[in-house]
């Protein structure tokens, strides 16, 4: 097989730096700054024809990471690699995944395509918001679960009379998989969406009485749906709460939601960069660099990647 190359843009450099580590690798020569206009400019400075290359680059906002993405891509093909496959710890848009709504887009489709259109062969998604993303594709699309970093800290931790809470109708699947895997309880926090990132909890379905408690979900954004359901498992007689994410938007003043909130942690993973200034003693980020990294290896020598699905 042709040399792995790992090239990184400049969305989570420091995520990127642990995967070339768990792959006794270093990350190709790339410079990547702005014309004066703010233009992206891209330019690889090592040879790749010929070669196997992950680009790494989450889509989260702004935009710009999104473009950073497809100018990497666009010079890789130029540079005549062999194969590229773009390596996306998060899937930016991922929420506009249907036309739920008169005269509005599907963009998680119109990313889709652009990625392709650029020239990625492949891609390596973590967490995707929607599985039915992966047939916005017409190239092969490999979307990793946190679950085993998740769970591994999980079960490090003590609890009493566990039980998983998905904060929406759409988590139950991965509520039902960590709840069967902890030998816990599952119940749904049934809200209704009153605005883009805004909702309001209407019933908790499931006993949570003098229950430790673990939200589920697969990113937090504003916080506000997932601060709503702790009030109300609080008030249904739970006892401690935990809040699991893989990704941490953290847009607005989720920190100070957080913290505000009964949760006493928040665990999510380093798939999006956040500075949190202080601001919270809550919130624990899990690394899955050696998850992504090991998805990579196997991408590279032809393996299968199953055995990373559990």
């Amino acid at each position: 097989m042709n040399k792995m190359v790992l090239i990184s843009g400049t969305a989570n450099p420091d995520l990127s730096g642990k995967i070339a580590r768990y792959l006794k690798t270093d990350l190709c020569e790339v410079l990547i700054n702005r014309f004066s206009d703010g233009e992206i400019r891209v330019r690889i400075d090592e040879n790749i024809r010929g070669k196997d290359v992950f680009v790494i680059q989450p889509t989260n906002p702004p935009g710009d990471n999104i473009m950073e993405l497809l100018i990497i891509i666009d010079a890789c093909v130029r540079a005549s690699a062999k194969r590229i496959t773009t390596v996306i710890p998060y899937y930016g848009y991922a929420r506009q995944d249907r036309k739920d709504q008169p005269r509005v887009p599907i963009s998680a489709k119109l990313v889709a395509n652009l990625i392709q259109t650029a020239g990625a062969h492949r891609v390596l998604a973590l967490e995707l918001h929607a599985s039915q993303i992966q047939g916005f594709f017409d190239i092969q699309v490999d979307n990793l679960f946190a679950a085993p970093v998740l769970l591994e800290y999980i079960k490090g931790r003590k609890f009493k009379n566990l039980t998983i809470v998905s904060p929406d109708v759409g988590g139950i699947k991965m509520g039902r998989a960590f709840a069967k895997r902890l030998d816990a309880n599952l119940a749904i926090a049934d809200k209704r969406r009153t605005g883009a990132d805004e909702s309001e909890i209407m019933n908790i379905i499931g006993e949570v009485k003098d229950s430790d408690i673990i939200i589920l979900d697969d990113l937090i954004s504003t916080g506000g749906t997932i601060c709503q359901a702790a009030k109300a498992l609080k008030e249904a007689g739970a006892g401690m709460i935990m809040a699991a994410a893989t990704h941490p938007v953290f847009s607005g003043g989720a920190i100070k939601n957080l913290e505000r909130s009964v949760i006493e942690e928040v665990v999510v993973t380093n798939s999006i960069p956040f500075k949190d200034n202080g601001e919270s003693g809550k919130i624990k980020v899990l690394d899955v660099s050696p998850l992504l990294g090991e998805a990579i290896q196997r991408i590279h020598l032809e393996e299968s990647i199953s055995i990373l699905f559990v």
